[in-house]
């Protein structure tokens, strides 16, 4: 695979790309040579009446939001088009994620309180703007070589489906989040209790008393702090997949005619900042082959995309406009890779009107802890439960082999996440060696699917 040889508007792709929610994910390299990420849109979801002027809109929002001194948010350089391709450029890595440090069990319970400290003032000030993130889950928190956290697609989301989350709505996956970062740090009990009593307070008493619940209760921690230094080391150590290749290349790279390549953010009467600096003119930019840039005139290329949301229609005769199309066309591989996984759940998507599938369980885990527990233990189990991204609600419960109680819960599923913790706490008491097993089954939507674990209670 050569996809760092590949690029669009100057950024050099790497061979490191995730899927998510909202595109094509690809670790980049900006022009100056310091990491970044490029987003490549579905073109079947960038094609939908008003989705680019709203993700324009929401990019613009936040360029301000960052440009008036709001911090945490991943700054975007750009959003470009490149015929049917709608690409999201950034001016910082957007890996790690914190989804990738906890596969990675890389994430302690320091880290997990300085995510949630962060992510929860993120979006107070968010807010306090009048606008809402809309998404926030393990996936759109990327974890910087410092440690901190910052959050990734703010109001993409929204964009791609034409509404406008509540804040209320970020309260809830914060919680959601602290209820997970809960079930990751389950050896340090007094993290666990922590966080589970911040997830509470986000949803019945908001997200400013939830950050103050964490950051107050940071005597329950290991080594009573709160501390990015776990995370900064996790993250540095799992930045190196984002440079390009070992092997020496170009810099720039050899010049590939891309076609037009035509920056979004820069239209009439706006003045949004682009990527380094400040903007020095709301004239449109265009980006060809070799990643020149030239100031076009009134009417420009970009002009009319914005006023007729579309792409260029004008009408050009014979070879021509056969041989520009052709290079509007050429696609880099990861492009490919996103439209083969992505097309059946678009269609799927569009089918219903932009609503979503109708919410469907793909699997069940349960992972308990592998060592023998000491005498009065709380243990957490970690029930994981995966959909098909479809909104609605899961009924399922939890039972536990020593006693007749049923744990019955609704878990409530929106349409921007596809996997779900759900914690057991189970707190053992008394002098005996058992076999203590805890078993959840989710009950609806059918059919009733079923998982468990075990560990062994030793006093």
């Amino acid at each position: 695979m050569e996809n760092a040889r590949d690029g669009i508007a100057g950024f050099r792709l790497t061979e490191h790309t995730w899927i998510t929610e909202v595109g094509n994910w690809i670790d980049a390299i900006a022009p100056d040579g310091r990491r970044a990420g490029a987003l490549l849109f579905d073109p079947r979801v960038a094609g939908l009446p008003g989705v680019r002027d709203r993700v324009v809109a929401a990019v613009l929002t936040d360029q301000r939001l960052v440009l008036g001194g709001l911090g945490g948010l991943i700054p975007v350089a750009d959003v470009v088009a490149a015929g049917e391709q709608v690409w999201l450029l950034t001016a910082q890595a957007v890996s790690p994620t914190l989804s990738d440090l906890l596969n990675a069990d890389a994430v302690d319970a320091g880290g997990a309180a300085s995510v949630l400290a962060e992510t929860a003032q993120t979006l107070l000030a968010l807010h306090a703007a009048g606008v809402a993130h809309g998404s926030l889950h393990p996936g759109t928190v990327v974890i910087a070589a410092d440690g901190g956290a910052l959050l990734s697609e703010r109001g993409l989301s929204d964009a791609i489906r034409g509404q406008a989350s509540p804040p209320a709505r970020d309260a809830e996956s914060w919680a959601a989040l602290a209820r997970g970062l809960a079930a990751s740090v389950r050896d340090a009990p007094g993290a666990v209790e922590l966080f589970e009593r911040a997830a509470a307070t986000a949803t019945t008493h908001g997200l400013a008393a939830a950050r103050d619940t964490v950051l107050s209760g940071r005597g329950a921690l290991p080594g009573g702090m709160v501390s990015r230094d776990g995370l900064a080391q996790a993250a540095r150590g799992r930045s190196a997949f984002a440079q390009p290749p070992v092997r020496a290349l170009p810099y720039p790279p050899e010049p590939v005619d891309e076609g037009d390549i035509v920056t979004l953010l820069r239209v009439p009467g706006r003045s949004p900042a682009p990527y380094g600096g400040p903007a020095e003119s709301s004239a449109a930019m265009r980006f060809g082959p070799g990643v020149e840039t030239r100031q076009d005139r009134a009417e420009t290329t970009a002009e009319r995309m914005w006023r007729e949301g579309r792409e260029e229609q004008t009408v050009r005769g014979g070879r021509a406009v056969r041989a520009s199309r052709a290079r509007r066309r050429r696609t880099v591989l990861a492009a490919a890779l996103f439209a083969v996984v992505m097309a059946g759940a678009i269609l799927a998507w569009l089918k219903l009107g932009g609503g979503g599938p109708e919410l469907a369980v793909a699997s069940v885990d349960v992972a308990g802890p592998r060592k023998p527990q000491g005498c009065d233990s709380a243990v957490v189990i970690t029930g994981t439960i995966v959909t098909n991204g479809g909104t609605g609600e899961i009924q399922y419960e939890w039972r536990k082999n020593l006693d007749k109680e049923v744990v019955r819960r609704t878990l409530r599923t929106t349409a921007d996440q596809t996997s779900y913790q759900v914690p057991l706490r189970w707190a053992l008491k008394g002098r005996s060696t058992v076999k203590a097993t805890a078993t959840l089954r989710v009950l609806s939507p059918g059919p009733v699917r079923t998982d468990k674990a075990s560990f062994t209670y030793k006093c």
